[in-house]
């Protein structure tokens, strides 16, 4: 042990010139640490909030960003993805928003144009806005045919003609059912597509050909046609005539006249057929067209055409699984301006209102 101090005097330990002086330097020393400590942890603290969680910018923003959202990626992970390219102040700021908005679970991936400067709430409402979305919008109306087809998505999309007309060649690898035979007319569902702008030829007649194996389903276009006695894709057949035939109040009806007359071993003799054949869209044919000898004339040829004549909707399939019930086996147009369709078994009553047709001009 030590001796050193054990000899002093009570005088000589309470020195004020020697002894005073370092306590208090010493407790300055230990203050000062104490001040630049906390101010350490006061630049660490606001350093990380400024990173991870400070303070929300306000408003709409301002300028053009365009960010990706992966599928799957969870919203703080979108946050983090918009707080890397600007568009918020920080991952919490978005993710705060997005718990608030019950919607913000419906953030579909693909690509958003975005602006630099924007709240968290903000953020979150322009990405549930469609037109935030940089993609291109595909509207495919029902009864299209597929060569017209071809020409809508090619225009919206930048893809070309030819780059879609080769995907088409091959359709059978990108999901086509086998049942097609190889022919795409009809299996591409008509409906409102978005595609990202770097979408291939394969990935749009993809992705058009699972929507319309998902409709078969949905409507169960196998099922129904087994119950009639006929196959799936004769059915999407006659969905197609029934499309290109009447308006949709008369689609049952038309269904019905269609599976009549096979019944019957009678020629179809529809205009949609011939025209689809000739590549026109005529509302009165001529005789020559009535004649002419394609594939798809059902006036020269009997039973269904070799393959649909547009890509039915629903409303078509269903009616061509669930007929009306009646006798009918003609109907005419008489008004087609105003979708005014007659039904009757009776071959007089038809030249009646066939007359009536060809003399509205």
């Amino acid at each position: 042990m030590s001796q050193l101090g054990l000899g002093m005097t009570a005088d000589e330990q309470t020195d004020p010139g020697s002894r005073g002086p370092r306590r208090r330097t010493g407790a300055a020393v230990v203050l000062a640490f104490v001040v630049v400590g906390a101010l350490i942890f006061a630049a660490g603290f606001f350093g990380i909030r400024a990173i991870t969680g400070g303070q929300d910018f306000s408003g709409e923003g301002t300028g053009r960003v365009v960010v990706e959202v992966t599928p799957g990626q969870p919203l703080r992970e979108i946050g983090r993805s918009l707080a890397a390219a600007g568009v918020v102040s920080s991952a919490d700021a978005f993710a705060s928003a997005a718990a608030a908005e019950p919607r913000s679970t419906s953030i579909a991936p693909g690509s958003y144009v975005m602006r630099l400067g924007m709240s968290g709430a903000a953020a979150v409402e322009w990405m549930l806005d469609p037109a935030s979305r940089d993609v291109a919008r595909v509207v495919i109306p029902e009864g299209l045919r597929l060569s017209q087809l071809v020409e809508v998505v090619a225009k919206e999309t930048g893809i070309s003609v030819e780059d879609l007309q080769a995907a088409l060649a091959h359709a059978g690898d990108l999901g086509l059912p086998a049942e097609a035979n190889g022919s795409p007319e009809g299996y591409l569902f008509p409906a409102t597509y978005e595609f990202a702008r770097d979408a291939t030829a394969d990935d749009v007649i993809a992705t058009m050909i699972k929507r319309g194996r998902q409709a078969a389903r949905d409507v169960d276009l196998a099922g129904g046609a087994a119950a009639l006695g006929i196959s799936a894709h004769e059915a999407l057949t006659v969905a197609s005539l029934v499309q290109g035939e009447a308006a949709v109040a008369d689609y049952p009806k038309v269904a019905r006249v269609i599976y009549n007359r096979l019944a019957k071993d009678m020629r179809l003799q529809l205009d949609s057929t011939v025209n689809y054949g000739l590549g026109t869209s005529d509302l009165h044919l001529s005789a020559a067209q009535l004649a002419s000898d394609t594939p798809y004339n059902t006036y020269v040829h009997q039973g269904l055409p070799p393959t649909p004549i547009g890509a039915p909707g629903e409303q078509a399939m269903e009616a061509a699984l669930h007929p009306a019930k009646g006798r009918w086996i003609y109907f005419v147009s008489t008004d087609p301006a105003a979708k005014i369709t007659k039904f009757t078994d009776s071959y007089r009553q038809f030249l009646r209102w066939k007359k009536q047709f060809q003399a509205s001009g």
